[in-house]
């Protein structure tokens, strides 16, 4: 018994030895720089931190610019990097096409079907692709915009027609609006520039305005603040870092807990040697409700004292 417990501790040795003094490259293509991205990648690097990997990080912001977006994933194949870490559909999307000889572990992608990214969630078609979805509990938007806007009969939206993530999202929230009796004003951007206009455009067509989980949006949350604020038209978004940002409230994953997880799909590959093609796409079912007491009142809203219960933050 001895002999075989003296064995184990051994290959434990020998396998934390074979990593212990590699440092690993990872490149990084992010295709805005915002919280909710940025809480992905930094909770990836804390996860292989605690697991004791080392690990450096080349990381490419391409700031919604989809030629840059492209260019970028040239770079890091030049780097040459032991895996590609992809946040968001477009860099995942660009990286896909590009990059056939190493690993990429996506993160904070909405639909990796429809995006062409995956044969379906629980096969990866053989690809050395996989990751994790972020996809948003429309269901549970439209009864929060229910709660804390009971009256409401029209749902503004905010989205770029050009985030194939979005179009997913808003053809969901038009299917979920009308069992709700609800119906969905759109308003399309195509840069970050174009979203104080989209919600000018929205004001008395809606009593509402929502934005999904589009990274163009929600780059420029503040203009869609400002002009909720003055209107007096309240702002319920998909994703928690923007509550702090003005936004009155958002029931969604936290962001920093999937870059944590997406960091186990990392060191699996990287030090356990698990392909990718055999890891199906994971989620985090663990959902948050955050509110912004300050921004509902700046929106002349009065909060039910049953949300305000329920919910993980409350920002005064």
């Amino acid at each position: 018994m001895k002999r075989i417990f003296l064995t184990l501790a051994a290959i434990l040795l020998v396998a934390a030895s074979a990593f212990a003094g590699k440092t690993y490259t990872i490149s990084v293509t992010q295709i805005v720089e915002h919280p909710a991205l940025d809480a992905m990648r930094i909770g990836a690097a804390d996860r292989l931190k605690e697991k004791g990997i080392e690990a450096t990080f080349n990381v490419h912001i391409a700031q919604g610019n989809p030629a840059t977006n492209v260019q970028i994933i040239s770079q890091i194949m030049g780097e040459a990097p032991d895996l590609v870490m992809a946040i968001a559909t477009p860099g995942a999307q660009a990286a896909a096409q590009k990059i056939h000889d190493r690993p990429i572990v996506f993160t904070g992608v909405t639909d990796p079907v429809s995006a062409g990214l995956v044969k379906d969630l629980n096969n990866t078609d053989g690809k050395n692709i996989t990751g994790m979805s972020d996809f948003s509990p429309i269901n549970k938007h439209v009864e929060l915009i229910r709660e804390i806007v009971p009256s409401a009969k029209a749902i503004g939206v905010i989205y770029n027609a050009g985030e194939p993530n979005s179009v997913v999202l808003v053809e969901k929230l038009r299917d979920e609006a009308a069992k709700a009796g609800l119906i969905v004003e759109e308003a399309t951007i195509a840069n970050s520039s174009g979203v104080y206009q989209a919600a000018k455009s929205l004001v008395g067509r809606c009593d509402v305005i929502y934005i999904p989980t589009d990274n163009t949006v929600i780059s420029a949350v503040e203009s869609a603040v400002k002009v909720c604020t003055q209107s007096q038209l309240p702002l319920i978004v998909a994703d928690v870092d923007s509550v702090a940002r003005g936004a009155i409230a958002a029931v969604a994953v936290d962001y920093y807990k999937m870059g944590l997880q997406t960091g186990d799909m990392i060191a699996k590959i990287l030090v356990d040697g698990v392909a990718p093609a055999d890891m199906p796409i994971e989620f985090l079912n663990d959902l948050n409700l955050h509110i912004n007491k300050k921004a509902a009142a700046a929106m002349g809203v009065t909060l039910p004292e049953a949300t305000l219960n329920r919910a993980a933050k409350i920002i005064e």
